[in-house]
């Protein structure tokens, strides 16, 4: 019998990636649900456009079939969110919408489900020596990380009442080929040889190569040992924000320019300019402990993040 498997936010920066990964190993019949039917499509994959997601939508032709969901989409961070109310938007999309999915799917047959929530559920930062752990008391910092730590919760619940076999990932920063926001900003700054005022900056930060990311949800869809679990994920590496610029700046054949400013000088000015988010981004460290993955599914990051951090530059344009 020919496994299928759905994706959700299949036109999404992780969601397409996965398609691609998937499509390309034979993974069986790939559904690939995306939210129009205008998106770059991966050759294999069959493709249902559902529009917004909403409560009320009926996914039951899409979920025909299919023995494991890779729930993808999801409301994120959005700049300048002009959303009425953003808290109850992340709800709304995040949880809603995401336990009604995980009803239909076990109306639908299907057997696994695996939801790519995020390390925001564990908490904003780390100290440089003690990493965050899958036991951790979940400290989620914003209105999108608690809402992806209420659909775990529901999620968990309704898996014990069903039998569904729940797999929950939380990725740190994803980078790859067509990354977007704060990292794609980093990227361009660096090429164009801009200077950074993070010379100063002794922090510790995981990060997952797009690469790596896909091939651990590869890994959670067929391995038996991650049924009804939570993992961590990361490139098994930690990167100071100088040694990332630097490695940024190989990646891109350009010298790293790197100017020596206090951090807490750094941190006040970012108060004063409304970027203290940001500015405790770059600063701050956020370590993540994969051991577990490591023991209970046997898996390896697959490229090291100089790999990742070429592949990621190498579809960047040239100023």
């Amino acid at each position: 019998m020919t496994r299928r498997v759905l994706i959700t936010g299949a036109s999404g920066f992780v969601g397409h990636a996965l398609t691609r990964h998937l499509a390309a190993h034979n993974a069986g019949e790939v559904i690939a649900m995306t939210r129009t039917a205008t998106c770059h499509r991966v050759p294999g994959a069959q493709y249902f456009p559902v529009g917004d997601l909403t409560a009320r939508m009926h996914w039951t032709p899409a979920l025909a079939g299919v023995d494991t969901l890779v729930h993808a989409a999801a409301r994120v961070h959005v700049l300048n969110d002009d959303a009425a109310n953003s808290t109850a938007e992340f709800e709304r999309v995040n949880v809603l919408v995401t336990l009604e999915l995980a009803r239909q799917a076990v109306a639908a047959g299907v057997r696994r489900f695996v939801f790519l929530s995020s390390i925001g559920v564990n908490g904003v930062q780390t100290d440089n020596t003690t990493p965050f752990t899958e036991a951790d008391q979940p400290r989620p910092h914003n209105a999108y990380a608690q809402s992806k730590l209420k659909a775990e919760e529901a999620l968990h619940q309704f898996a014990v009442q069903t039998g569904l076999e729940l797999v929950i990932i939380r990725p740190p920063l994803v980078y790859g080929p067509g990354v977007r926001a704060n990292f794609a900003a980093l990227m361009r700054a660096v090429q164009r040889g801009w200077p950074l005022p993070l010379a100063c900056v002794h922090n510790l930060r995981s990060m997952v190569a797009m690469d790596n990311l896909v091939s651990f949800i590869a890994t959670c869809i067929d391995h038996p040992q991650a049924a009804n679990t939570t993992l961590l994920v990361s490139d098994g590496q930690d990167v100071s924000s100088p040694d990332l610029v630097r490695g940024l700046a190989r990646a891109f054949g350009v010298p790293a320019r790197l100017v020596p400013v206090p951090v807490s000088v750094l941190q006040v000015v970012g108060r004063a300019l409304g970027k203290g988010d940001a500015i405790q981004r770059v600063c701050g460290s956020l370590r993540v402990d994969i051991s577990k993955a490591r023991r209970l599914l046997a898996w390896e990051p697959q490229v090291s993040m100089e790999e990742g951090l070429r592949r990621a530059v190498a579809g960047v344009d040239k100023p």
